[in-house]
């Protein structure tokens, strides 16, 4: 039997899971949440595919024997394109993962033109070209690693102004390619830069991109599955505050604490 209070454990190397968190809060307001947050691995996208296995495995590892959620979401890309199926094996709840909205893009389109943007480790791996050949024939998928995206969305979480410039940048590195200005779909391959897409799609418009051109990502699908995997599961009668937990020093979180009220992560520490 699941108790009403075990709750779901929602776990990215930084903030950028908050984009998936959102989806599940709307779809299941009721579930507790335990954020967890890598800070001191941070970032996973420049890491060896062994680092960021062995990271995952160990802290979500940590995490289940303290607060043994119902399930385990890897709101991260480049974790779940790298660790997903070592994780499964050792870890005993079901676990969700982050892939790149491939699928959906290549539905969406009308060019047949689709912009991956990503951290160097996401768009590299052998999954993605899976995705692609699956999914996206007959189509044209672009990639272009972003990092930089990661550092500007903590940034306006920490209520800081990021430089347009990257944006700029990250279009530019997709708009820029052969085809590239055909392009009327991108996936955001990166939990985190969800948060950042207003910023994005102005970059997009000054580029001289199509204006029905359209960003996607996984959230939405995630949502859905943690809400099948946990239909007529218990829950609280009233939601409760969730817990936001990082590796690292507790003083790095101080800054985000009035955008993790946003999403009701009141209880924040380090483990």
């Amino acid at each position: 039997m699941i108790a009403p209070d075990a709750p779901i454990l929602v776990f990215d190397s930084g903030i950028g899971g908050l984009s998936v968190l959102a989806k599940i809060r709307r779809a299941l307001p009721q579930a507790p949440i335990v954020y967890s947050a890598d800070y001191a691995g941070l970032p996973y996208g420049e890491k060896s595919e062994i680092e960021v296995a062995t990271r995952v495995c160990a802290f979500l590892g940590r995490l289940s024997e303290r607060y043994r959620p119902r399930l385990v979401v890897i709101a991260c890309n480049t974790a779940s394109t790298i660790a997903l199926t070592h994780a499964r094996a050792v870890l005993g709840v079901p676990i969700v993962g982050t892939v790149p909205a491939i699928k959906p893009a290549a539905e969406q389109t009308h060019s047949g033109v689709i912009g991956l943007l990503g951290t160097k480790a996401t768009i590299r791996q052998a999954y993605v070209d899976k995705l692609e050949t699956e999914h996206a024939g007959g189509k044209t998928l672009l990639r272009y690693a972003a990092p930089d995206l990661v550092a500007a969305a903590e940034a306006k979480l920490r209520g800081e102004m990021p430089d347009p410039a990257i944006f700029a940048t990250a279009i530019a590195g997709l708009a820029n390619q052969p085809n590239g200005k055909r392009i009327d779909r991108i996936i955001l391959g990166c939990t985190h830069f969800p948060l950042v897409r207003d910023e994005l799609s102005k970059a997009a418009a000054e580029a001289g991109l199509d204006a029905s051109l359209g960003f996607v990502d996984g959230s939405e699908g995630i949502a859905r599955r943690v809400s099948y995997l946990t239909d007529d599961q218990p829950w609280p009668e009233q939601p409760v505050d969730g817990i936001f937990i990082s590796t690292g020093p507790i003083e790095q979180i101080e800054p985000y604490r009035p955008a993790l009220s946003r999403y009701n992560l009141t209880q924040i520490m380090s483990l």
